[in-house]
């Protein structure tokens, strides 16, 4: 594992978009030196929209081209380790599934899991948009670049079906601990069929959503510095530490203590530093 002591300096921004709030999480920007050459993406029930910079990427562990430089991440249900280049300028557009859905339509679905290169989905827009923020001088500029991209793209866009949107918005707004049984209820759908939309509109299940959403607000907590590991698991709604640990191991491939001693002193959890397998033990 390439590592650097002390960190060298870099800049990390974020951006909200109020205008596109409905289908954005954030815009965020990174650039500077690579101190840890591998690192570990996480499940978090986004799609992640990469426009990259600066050299590519190589992808380590999950479902893609081998080298890949702008690309849509789909909705992940496992990590995804990718080897970073020495030096890094990459701008990141977190896209809540309604928002990718208004991007991708069917695509969304078929991209569950994998890494896309942006030409693939896109073809001449997205080469447009990766010169357009080549050709801006500052972050803010880069972020405005994409800000009206999006906007011209969403404009109009179809959406998702009612019952799925609304279904995603009660588990996201519950941190996943809502019992999906009662969400369907509230719906007109057997099992079958809400199970059957989920998997045509985002490409999960309802059940393997909400349980990225809790994963995904246990990362935040830790990120954040939340202990003990109990506490943390009762908050998050879980049955207690070891049924916690479990959805780490599962969903993560690593443990909460691992999390904690691997992840980034930026972001929201995540990304953590990938250690060689045989080094997790040790942590």
């Amino acid at each position: 594992m390439q590592q650097v002591e002390p960190y060298q300096p870099f800049a990390y921004r974020e951006h909200r978009c109020p205008q596109h709030a409905e289908h954005v999480d954030f815009l965020w920007y990174f650039e500077g030196p690579t101190n840890n050459s591998r690192k570990r993406i996480l499940p978090n029930g986004k799609i992640e929209l990469i426009v990259n910079l600066a050299a590519p990427y190589r992808l380590l562990e999950g479902r893609g081209p081998e080298l890949f430089s702008s690309t849509v991440s789909g909705l992940q249900t496992a990590p995804v380790v990718v080897e970073q280049p020495p030096r890094q300028k990459v701008l990141g557009v977190r896209l809540k599934p309604a928002g990718a859905h208004a991007l991708l339509g069917a695509q969304l679905a078929e991209a569950s899991g994998l890494m896309v290169d942006l030409d693939d989905l896109f073809g001449r827009a997205a080469n447009e948009l990766v010169e357009r923020c080549h050709e801006a001088h500052s972050i803010e500029q880069r972020f405005a670049v994409t800000e009206t991209w999006l906007g011209e793209r969403l404009r109009g866009a179809g959406e998702m079906k009612p019952g799925v949107l609304w279904a995603l918005r009660r588990i996201d707004q519950s941190g996943g601990a809502i019992e999906i049984e009662a969400v369907r209820q509230r719906t007109a759908w057997s099992k079958p069929q809400m199970i059957a939309a989920f998997r045509e509109e985002i490409g999960v299940t309802p059940k393997l959503y909400a349980r990225i959403v809790r994963f995904r607000r246990v990362l935040r907590m830790l990120q954040d510095g939340a202990v003990p590991l109990a506490a943390v698991a009762i908050d998050a709604d879980y049955y207690d530490q070891p049924h916690m640990a479990r959805d780490f191991r599962q969903l993560g491939g690593l443990t909460p203590r691992e999390f904690l001693a691997l992840r980034h002193p930026v972001g929201d959890g995540s990304t953590t530093i990938d250690p060689p397998a045989r080094s997790l033990s040790k942590l």
